[in-house]
């Protein structure tokens, strides 16, 4: 997995580069061997990140003469605002099929390293982190570079925009028991073979947190009516009243 966090880097500092304009619009990305030197990564590497720069129309590849700066900055995932029910609705929708299509391509090894996600949920070691693991091996084991950077871009935008992350807060760690057995159902099917139960059992995941989401918020809407309430109950009660007269 450390290979594929990687190229999220490189997607970074060649982003970074282009904006501050040392490649402008127009102009042509170093070939794939001195980007490679020049931060000191793999070919395989570069490439990935120059098919994630693509997607996020940064640049354009033409075919025999290279790699072109598109013209302006492009929108990327920052550029939005996402509610945590969106980005739970859409991270169920494509992890689902993604655990569908895994269910057919996963190895031995990689349910090795899914079981090992298992065993550190159940430790408690660094539940968050095994949790992460777990959908990016699948997401990985799908053999498909497009599912496995929606994945990665999933949880970019939970780590990084405060609005989910605020929605979030609690609402994992309070069914952390039924947390791992969803991700033991997950891995069960996956070890099967078992496209509809993987499929099932991840999109039965996502919506017991969609449903956690939901009474978090309407605990949260109730306390804050709760508040308002008591303030305008002091605020016209006959004690508060006069208690301003007399002073």
């Amino acid at each position: 997995m450390a290979n594929h966090r990687l190229f999220w880097k490189i997607v970074t500092k060649i982003e970074e580069l282009i904006d501050s304009g040392q490649y402008p619009p127009g102009s042509r990305l170093p070939p794939e061997r001195l980007l490679a030197e020049n931060f000191e990564v793999s070919r395989p590497t570069i490439r990935e990140a120059i098919i994630a720069l693509e997607v996020r129309e940064r640049v354009e590849v033409k075919t025999g003469s290279g790699v072109y700066v598109l013209n302006g900055k492009q929108t990327t995932t920052s550029d939005y605002e996402f509610s945590a029910f969106e980005l739970t609705q859409a991270r169920a929708l494509i992890e689902g099929e993604a655990a569908a299509l895994a269910a057919t391509t996963i190895t031995d090894d990689e349910l090795l390293q899914l079981h090992k996600t298992l065993e550190d949920m159940e430790k408690d070691i660094k539940p968050e982190i095994a949790d992460r693991k777990f959908h990016l091996i699948i997401s990985k084991a799908t053999r498909n570079n497009a599912i496995l950077m929606a994945v990665e871009n999933f949880w970019h935008v939970r780590d990084t925009s405060e609005t989910v992350k605020d929605a979030y807060k609690g609402v994992c760690s309070q069914s952390s028991s039924k947390r791992l057995d969803e991700h033991k159902s997950i891995y069960n099917a996956l070890k099967k073979r078992d496209s509809q139960a993987a499929r099932a059992a991840m999109h039965l995941h996502f919506n017991r947190l969609i449903n956690a989401l939901f009474e978090a918020s309407e605990k949260q809407a109730l306390e804050a009516m709760r508040k308002q309430t008591s303030e305008t109950r002091d605020l016209y009660s006959l004690s508060h009243i006069l208690s301003g007269a007399s002073n």
